[in-house]
């Protein structure tokens, strides 16, 4: 499994919905599980980016696909970024 970071902006209707019913947020890291990642941290951030996440999935177009799929409902967009060890990098 690799791991990515995903930054999360939430668009006005994603906004309306986490105020009126906050635990969808968790139903989102339940669905990212049954399209084969899974999330290993969360925080809400104040500023450019409403939410980061840190998720594992099987490889890049696999992290692909659960951001495609997250995006497509139109509730929030995503910065993706690929994460490495950096004894990795070194080596």
């Amino acid at each position: 499994m690799k791991t990515f970071i995903l930054f999360a902006t939430l668009s006005p209707q994603g906004m309306l919905t986490l105020r009126h019913t906050p635990e969808r947020l968790l139903e989102v890291n339940r669905e990212i599980e049954d399209l084969g990642g899974r999330v290993l941290q969360q925080w809400a951030l104040l500023g450019y980016y409403d939410f980061m996440s840190i998720i594992e999935a099987e490889d890049e177009m696999a992290a692909a696909d659960i951001v495609a799929e997250l995006s497509a409902r139109g509730s929030a967009t995503f910065d993706t970024m690929t994460v490495m060890d950096v004894e990795d990098l070194v080596a």
